[in-house]
């Protein structure tokens, strides 16, 4: 079988075609963009009472003042934890619980009311859904 140049050029740019969609396909495989939305545990902690507020208002449990929120033990660089305490304004206690995995690049949310759960292991509390789904 005889190769002209025409065959040649077209089974060359048939050839880096290809290779650049590999590329293209290992380039986006390797560099995932997800990332925590509270890459740090201030940012978390700072966070958390917002967005818990947020979430028990919508679900139309009112707060007797803002929560307080700390550090919670054992919290590393690549695993945050935080939590915030509470009263509704019927004197129930709060509790909230938010975690980030840097590992998996997902937070994890709790929010107790009266030692009842009313958000279990949730990926996102009050607006911060609102953008997620946007």
């Amino acid at each position: 079988m005889k190769i002209t140049r025409v065959r040649g050029i077209a089974l060359g740019l048939a050839g880096l075609a290809v290779i650049g969609v590999v590329a293209a396909i290992a380039f986006v495989t390797l560099t995932d963009s997800k990332e925590l939305r509270y890459p740090t545990q201030s940012a978390l902690r700072d966070a958390l009472g917002t967005t818990a507020t947020a979430e028990l208002s919508s679900r139309g449990i009112a707060l007797r003042k803002g929560l307080t929120c700390q550090d919670l033990p054992g919290w590393t660089k690549l695993k945050l934890r935080a939590g915030c305490t509470g009263s509704t304004a019927d004197e129930k206690p709060v509790q909230v619980i938010g975690t980030g995995e840097d590992e998996t690049s997902e937070h994890h949310y709790t929010i107790l009311v009266d030692g009842r759960p009313v958000v279990e292991n949730a990926r996102c509390l009050g607006a911060d859904c609102e953008k997620k789904a946007g």
